[in-house]
């Protein structure tokens, strides 16, 4: 009957929302269709034609891609508008694993868009771990909300020390290997402000 709204049809339309989705998100990115493209393993023209809705991809092509924007494949075909505000309570803020005496939240909420944003507290001589770490190549800025944390950038045997007080602030590289420690007997509170989002 005219006017039906077959399976085909939903088919080509998730479709078409998937690519639109891709195109947003690598948009929001600062990619290029070459950028996503020599990241996942694709071709820029499988790309453009996925994000035209004019073609499919396998899970495996999907999560890579997914992987290349911050992203899952369940953030793909989520239906949410990343343009909505999205309130998050404190309370509810996801608590991602760290050494003793160390707490680290995720403040920005997933799908991450352009940036990601953290928040850490150390308790008196806690840190973000013995051994200092990296993640993908974004610009990262520590900004130091309560207390003193020294900050430690470069790897272990020619690594820079900064001391930070509260309201100090400092940008790096996330490819840098960096670790912040608690040296002082107060508590600390800091924040961590990435952009674009690292790989997961």
């Amino acid at each position: 009957m005219a006017g039906d709204f077959g399976a085909d049809d939903a088919s080509e339309t998730d479709t078409i929302r998937l690519g639109a989705r891709i195109r947003a998100y690598r948009t929001m990115r600062q990619m290029t269709l070459r950028d996503l493209a020599g990241q996942a393993g694709a071709s820029p023209g499988f790309i453009s034609q996925l994000e035209r809705g004019r073609t499919s991809a396998s899970i495996g092509m999907l999560r890579r891609i997914a992987w290349v924007l911050g992203l899952t494949v369940a953030d793909l075909f989520s239906e949410g508008d990343p343009l909505e505000p999205r309130v998050l309570r404190r309370s509810e803020r996801p608590e991602l694993p760290t050494g003793p005496g160390a707490r680290k939240y995720l403040i920005s909420q997933r799908p991450l868009q352009n940036m990601e944003m953290y928040s850490g507290e150390f308790d008196p001589g806690a840190s973000t771990g013995d051994e200092p770490y990296t993640h993908g190549d974004s610009q990262e800025i520590l900004l130091v909300l309560r207390g003193r944390a020294t900050l430690w950038i470069g790897p272990p045997e020619s690594a820079s020390c900064y001391e930070l007080e509260a309201g100090d602030s400092i940008e790096y590289r996330t490819s840098t290997p960096h670790r912040v420690v608690n040296e002082s007997t107060e508590p600390v509170e800091v924040l961590w402000l990435i952009s674009p989002p690292t790989p997961a």
